[in-house]
C-alpha cells in the first residue's frame, strides 16, 4: 500500500530551522508532484510549499526566503528546510502527494485524490 512517513517536526525556539522529511513508497506511479500543507486546530489546512516534475518550487508568501523545498528522486523523498522559524509557523505539517496534473500551483485539485502522511508537528515559541 501507498505510504508517505513525514519526520523532522518537534518544539524550537522562535528564530531556530528545522528539517523535515517525506519519505514515499508504493504509489501506483512512477511520476507525481508533491506538495506540503500545515493546519492549525480551528482553521482551514493551508498550502505552504509544492514541487513539480521539473524540481519548480512554489511558496506562500508568508514562508518565501525561510523554507526551501528540494527533491531527491532516486530516494523518493522531499525535504522542507525551514529556517528563521516563527510562532506562526506552529502547525501540524502534511506531506501530500499526487499525479502532477491533480495540482494547481501549491494546491490541489481534490484533496481526496491525493495521499497523505500522518503529519509531524512544528512548535515555535
Amino acid at each position: 500500500h501507498v505510504q508517505l512517513v513525514e519526520s523532522g517536526g518537534g518544539p524550537v525556539q522562535t528564530g531556530g530551522h528545522l528539517r523535515l522529511s517525506c519519505v514515499v513508497s508504493r504509489l501506483p506511479y512512477s511520476k507525481y508532484c508533491m506538495g506540503w500543507f500545515r493546519q492549525v486546530p480551528g482553521k482551514a489546512r493551508e498550502a505552504v510549499a509544492s514541487i513539480d516534475s521539473d524540481d519548480r518550487t512554489l511558496y506562500v508568501d508568508s514562508v518565501k526566503e525561510r523554507f526551501t523545498l528540494s527533491r531527491d528522486t532516486a530516494k523518493n523523498t522531499v525535504v522542507l528546510l525551514m529556517n528563521s522559524l516563527k510562532p506562526e509557523d506552529t502547525a501540524m505539517y502534511y506531506c501530500a502527494a499526487a499525479r502532477c496534473i491533480l495540482w494547481d500551483g501549491l494546491r490541489l485539485r481534490d484533496d481526496d485524490l491525493a495521499y497523505w502522511g500522518q503529519g509531524t508537528q512544528v512548535t515555535v515559541s
